[in-house]
Parts: structure tokens; sequence; C-alpha cells
């Protein structure tokens, strides 16, 4: 669920430079409830990152207070854009996955972002032949555009470093062909999933039991649902020809920024820290890095986080809770991973 988020943060002018912290947030729903303190999978806190990396690394608190600068009915928005009918009640918890929804229609979701911005609704017959061979009837698939091409692209290139560098690392180590995904896992490892596609494919995998308990020791989606994913993927590419990879819309703008500060880069910024960033055009950032900037102090100054204009320029972060609801929300019942 939190490409939902990712994708209505994009659409409202966010650029993936923008930095949120990773660290406790704790959220008064209800003046007779104890706050909801949610946690990351790892139960630790990285501190200041960008979306990009909040994304491929899956942090829950990145995906709360996003979720939560945008609002409930922006995600809310996005996720029946891409084809989600289930109620999503709007709760903070929401960010993070803890709402039902009909696994079909997660995994046709995803062919938005393989298909850049089109969805297509699945289907269960492929054709009706007669006994020669002949084609009697084949459906006619449905489709729709949901997300601009460039904003999709942006969407991909994510979820690619999800494979790449992310959850699902142990999939692109072994996986030739150009593919993105998510991992997830839910509360006590009791379910988990990996849903990934490539240029022509969109696949997922859910493991978990009848009756609901702990799969295993530290089960989660990168670690289990993943390498089945890249089990069937890789047969299934044995006797296909693999796609070219997604073509890099050329309406989008690329600048060398600091992932720790979400500034331009500069000479004074550690090497470290140097990332090429995509953006779309007027939500690069206008500044260069101050932080590391020998006339302000060096590198003493911590990275400026919050909630960015279009202009891309980061800004103080202001974490608000949402007004008081009748009843205290659904239990976190999800940690993707």
């Amino acid at each position: 669920f939190k490409p939902f988020v990712y994708a209505a943060a994009l659409r409202a002018g966010y650029p993936l430079s923008t930095i949120l912290e990773d660290s406790p947030i704790s959220v008064q729903m209800d003046p007779n409830q104890p706050a909801w303190e949610p946690q990351n999978y790892d139960l630790k806190f990285k501190g200041p990152m960008t979306l990009r990396e909040g994304l491929y690394d899956s942090r829950n608190i990145i995906a709360i207070k996003l979720g939560m600068e945008i609002g409930a009915p922006a995600v809310i928005g996005e996720a029946a854009r891409f084809g989600i009918t289930t109620r999503i009640p709007p709760y903070p918890s929401i960010y993070i996955g803890s709402a039902d929804v009909i696994p079909l229609e997660m995994i046709s979701a995803y062919t938005a972002f393989a298909n850049l911005g089109t969805r297509t609704t699945p289907t269960g017959i492929d054709r009706v032949e007669d006994r020669d061979g002949n084609i009697l009837w084949r459906p006619t698939p449905h489709s729709e555009v949901v997300m601009d091409k460039p904003q999709a692209w942006l969407m991909v290139d994510v979820l690619r470093d999800v494979v790449r560098r992310g959850t699902a690392a142990s999939v692109g180590a072994k996986f030739s062909v150009p593919a993105g995904g998510k991992t997830g896992t839910t509360n006590d490892g009791t379910d988990v999933w990996f849903i990934g596609f490539t240029p022509d494919l969109v696949t997922g995998v859910w493991m978990g039991l009848d009756r609901p308990q702990k799969i295993e020791a530290d089960a989660q989606g990168g670690r289990l649902a993943a390498p089945a994913w890249l089990t069937m993927m890789t047969e299934i590419y044995e006797r296909r020809t693999a796609p070219p990879a997604w073509a890099r819309p050329d309406s989008l703008t690329f600048v060398e920024i600091d992932r720790t500060t979400g500034y331009k880069f500069t000479p004074f910024c550690p090497k470290e820290t140097l990332q090429v960033e995509s953006f779309l055009p007027g939500t690069e950032p206008k500044e260069f890095c101050p932080i590391h900037s020998p006339f302000v102090g060096g590198s003493q100054g911590g990275p400026l986080t919050g909630n960015p204009p279009a202009t891309g320029a980061p800004a103080t972060p202001v974490v608000t809770k949402p007004t008081a609801p009748a009843a205290q929300p659904n239990p976190l019942t999800n940690k993707p991973r």
C-alpha cells in the first residue's frame, strides 16, 4: 500500500528528494485511549532520509509522516484511482497498509506502474479456441490512464530500487530482467507478500496459513515471498524474451543532490552523500546545500526536513495530528518490509 502514499505525494508536488525524519511519532487519536506509537519493522529509527530511501527501505515512519502531511483523502483517492475498491478508513495506520484489500486488486494496481501510468483490469480468460486452435473469442482488455507517464516513471524508478538495493535486494542480485516491486509483512509474520513487475508482466506472491499464525521466526516478504517470486519469474523468462527497461521520459530533469539534506550538491558535501535524482519540472531544489558549507559551520548543521512546496525546497517538518475520530483506530495490522 505504501506506493499509493508516495504516488499521491508526487501528484501533490513532492519531489523524491524531500527529506523526512525517521524518528518516533505519537498520535493521540482518542483522549480516552493510549496514543498510537508505530514502529519500523526493525524497531529502529534511521533519522533524516529522502522519500526515495524511505520507500525502497520500507520505513513505516516515513510513510506515516508523509501520509499525514498530504492527508488521508489524497491517499485514499490515489488508491481508488489505482483500482482499490475496498473501504479504506481515514486513520494514519492505512499509510502502512492496515486496511484490508483484495489481493487481485492490489496486484492489478501495479499494472499502472509497469505500464507507466496505465492500469489494466485483469481477466480470467485469455481466449476461447475451437479444437483446431482457431480463436473464437478473446476479451477486450480494459485500460485506464491513472497517472502521467513522468510521474509513473519516477515511481517505477523507486520501486526498482526496492529490488536493486532495498528490501528485495535478494531479487535484484539474481534477476537480470528490469524489475521493480514491493515487499510486505503483516504483524507477527502471519502474512508475507511480494508484488513485482517487469515491463511486460505483473505478478504477486502471498504466503500465509488458513488459520493465521506466525509463519516462522523473522518472517518477512523479502525473505520468503520475494525469493519465491524470483524462482517463478526466472523460469518464465527462460521461455520468454526479456523486455527492455522503461524509457525515461524526456520531460524529466535531473540534479545532483546531497541525499542527507535534499539540497543541490556542492564541493563541500561529503562524496558519499552525492545522488543524481530525477525531478518533475519545477520541483527541483533551487538552492545549494548550506549545511556542509564552510561558511555556516561546516558539517555541523543538521539536515533540513519536512513539507516542501512544489519548488522542492526543503522546509521544517510539522507532524500534524488528525482530528480525533469517534473511535480508536483499528490496531496496526501491517508492518510492510
